[in-house]
């Protein structure tokens, strides 16, 4: 995992905190490949397969992000503020 800082100067939480994100980043790479490979392939049994596979990507993003939301205090008030929101993207944030 790329870190700025060594180990040894930061807390379990921060640790914590940015393998979960690491891990996020990991998650939505691996949703952008299967998106490449479903598209690229005509072997419906093989689309198939990776819609699936991709699928649980989503999962595993959606879960790892619920833990972000419940361990860094400014994020959650950043997704409650913007998830699920009605209001144009352009109205949105700062």
């Amino acid at each position: 995992m790329p870190m700025y800082e060594t180990e040894k100067n930061l807390d379990e939480k921060t640790l914590d905190l940015s393998r979960a994100r690491q891990s996020l980043i990991e998650e939505m790479q691996a949703i952008m490949f299967y998106d490449e490979r479903y598209n690229a392939t005509k072997n419906s049994a093989l689309k198939d397969v990776i819609k699936h596979n991709r699928d649980d990507e989503k999962e595993h993003f959606s879960l790892l992000l619920e833990f972000l939301r419940r361990n860094d205090p400014e994020l959650d008030k950043e997704l409650k503020e913007i998830l699920f929101s009605k209001k144009e993207l352009k109205e949105l944030g700062d």
